[in-house]
């Protein structure tokens, strides 16, 4: 069995000593340039500084600009939110036109909600000012041709702050959600049901009932559908250390561990993407698969793609089944990789699911390219994700280590063709 320490030989791989390195670089990187909203100039001058670490291992490192409008994947809250108000007033007078107008409103607000923040399509893209975002692409070679090749996948960008997450912590953000969403549910489904009711003339008394009770009742929300136009700042980004700035830097510390190990694959290709854009839908990553189609697509080249997401919390290191919303399976191959490296360095990670949100790989998977996620955060969420607690100082080497060495694991279990 051709794991890392056999490969590696007598030199072995040095994983503490690089643990080290990637704290202090993330440090670096957040006092040099600071939060890195997606498409910002300090996102690309961050991407520009670990371009240039990448040289130091990498055969080829390009940077490839691509077009992003970073506020509509969050810019559909207000008009949402505004939509669910309206409906719930014009719902509340009863009269056939104003209802119908009601479910018009809902179905309007629901469209960007759902394709926007559940799909991640690029729905209202085009109602937002545009920004120029951009992915760094390094190349670690093999000493003869291109026969197998592994993507690892970290996003360079940082979210606009979650400020309900920040005040209130993941449970209270939830309170806060929920009700908020299950309110826009309710008027949305009454609304467009008694549209329908009225319609075909039914006229049934516990029908009725039920609409009073929703007519009354969906001022109850209000409060939550207020709460949620606080969701999220819309100027202020966060320092992203390990959201994902542990990502990009075990990604690039994996070339650094094969570089130094004297490791040089005879037909594997390892391939770093630093994706810009991750935050604002996924923007990076779906620029990437979509230049780069016809190369990942070669039948010729077994590709598959690891994204590194967030290493913050060991406990619940895990491989990710679903993802984009529990709306895509990532592939099984590649998840039991992960899994098996794992195993191979002391662990037993579980399949974990991402119903809320998305990670890079969702991105690959949709376009056939087989992939899985790999990251160690807690799903609560913590009160650190997307705020700005997410700083250097607060990082634990412990997820950064083990993520480097099953990461590592991993690639050269995939090389070897186990």
């Amino acid at each position: 069995m051709k794991t890392a320490k056999a490969l590696a030989g007598e030199k072995d791989f040095h994983i503490a000593q690089s643990t080290a390195n990637i704290m202090e670089n993330i440090r670096k990187l957040i006092q040099a340039y600071g939060p890195r909203a997606p498409g910002s100039e300090a996102e690309l001058k961050a991407q520009q500084a670990m371009a240039e670490q990448l040289k130091t291992t990498a055969d080829s490192v390009e940077i490839e600009p691509f077009t992003v409008h970073r506020q509509a994947f969050m810019g559909f809250i207000p008009f949402t939110v505004a939509c669910g108000f309206a409906a719930s007033i014009l719902f509340f007078f009863k009269t056939a036109l104003l209802t119908q107008i009601a479910a018009i409103l809902g179905v309007l607000g629901s469209l960007p909600l759902i394709l926007e923040f559940v799909l991640y399509w690029r729905f209202i893209d085009p109602l937002f000012k545009k920004q120029t975002s951009h992915n760094v692409i390094a190349r670690y070679t093999p000493t003869g041709s291109v026969k197998k090749r592994i993507l690892l996948v970290g996003h360079s960008d940082s979210q606009y702050e979650w400020t309900l997450n920040y005040k209130f912590g993941g449970k209270g953000m939830k309170a806060v959600l929920i009700p908020a969403v299950i309110g826009f549910v309710v008027i949305v489904i009454a609304s467009l049901l008694r549209t329908l009711t009225d319609a075909a003339g039914i006229n049934w008394g516990w029908l009725n009932l039920l609409y009073e009770i929703v007519r009354w009742g969906i001022f109850a929300f209000f409060p939550f559908f207020t709460g949620f136009l606080f969701f999220q700042s819309h100027t202020k980004s966060v320092p992203g250390a390990a959201d994902n700035l542990s990502g990009c830097q075990i990604a690039m510390s994996a070339l650094e561990e094969l570089a130094d190990a004297g490791i040089r694959f005879e037909n594997t290709e390892v391939d770093v993407i630093l994706s810009g854009s991750e935050e604002a839908g996924l923007r990076g990553a779906k620029a990437y698969v979509e230049k780069h189609s016809a190369e990942l697509h070669d039948p010729s080249v077994d590709t598959v793609v690891i994204a590194l997401d967030t290493f913050r919390d060991l406990k619940d290191m895990a491989v990710y089944d679903r993802d984009r919303s529990g709306t895509v399976q990532h592939d099984k191959r590649v998840k039991e990789l992960v899994k098996t490296a794992a195993e191979h360095c002391g662990l037993d990670l579980p399949y974990a699911s991402i119903y809320i949100g998305a990670s890079d790989a969702a991105a690959f998977t949709k376009a056939g390219i087989p992939a899985t996620g790999f990251a160690a955060m807690d799903p609560t969420p913590p009160r650190y994700y997307h705020t700005r607690l997410d700083n250097w100082d607060s990082l634990e080497p412990d997820a950064i280590e083990k993520g480097l060495e099953v990461t590592l694991e991993a690639i050269c279990m995939f090389a070897a063709g186990e």
